[in-house]
């Protein structure tokens, strides 16, 4: 039975849920955090520049070595779920698309070893980057994972300039729709 109590209780329930979200949107930080706003994040069109990171065996590579190829730069670690399904998938397409001057580099956001060890058993032909939580220079954030998302991918075109970015693992479709305008 609904009678003018209930419809008071509604509505005061409902007037508290608008006075709490207007709260939290009026007295949110307007400022990005710390850690963000010190660092100097790239958008589409940005040149990437010369970031380097160790490779798996410990050297220093350098994004710059793919300039004049189309690079898929997928940022994972092995505790992230999503991140380990479409793995598989980034590896087909890269032997998929190698003679159309594709790359895909894998960059794991964790510990060297962690990865390394996640690989012995899961491997994947195409490279792979450590950027390790201690590093100075959080590459996903540099190149907009603003949120700290994995899987977080970031398209760099030939010309060495970020063209796209992406929160969130592909499907083997969403991929080739998301490289297909640049190719």
């Amino acid at each position: 039975m609904f009678n003018r109590t209930n419809l008071l209780i509604v509505l005061l329930a409902a007037a508290s849920a608008s006075i709490g979200l207007g709260l939290s949107i009026l007295l949110r930080p307007s400022a990005l955090p710390a850690s963000v706003a010190a660092a100097k994040v790239l958008a589409p069109g940005d040149p990437v520049g010369d970031i380097r990171l160790p490779d798996r065996e410990g050297r220093s590579r350098s994004l710059s070595e793919w300039n004049g190829k189309l690079v898929i730069l997928n940022f994972w670690a092995s505790w992230c779920g999503p991140c380990r399904e479409e793995m598989p998938m980034l590896d087909r397409m890269h032997v998929r698309y190698a003679d159309r001057g594709i790359e895909v580099v894998g960059v794991a956001a964790e510990e060297s070893a962690d990865a390394l060890a996640f690989l012995a058993q899961n491997p994947v032909s195409y490279p792979i980057l450590i950027n390790a939580p201690d590093d100075p220079v959080d590459v996903s954030l540099h190149l907009g994972n603003t949120q700290s998302v994995l899987p977080y991918t970031a398209l760099i075109g030939r010309d060495g300039h970020v063209l796209a970015t992406r929160m969130g693992n592909f499907s083997e479709k969403s991929l080739q729709e998301w490289i297909t305008p640049y190719l």
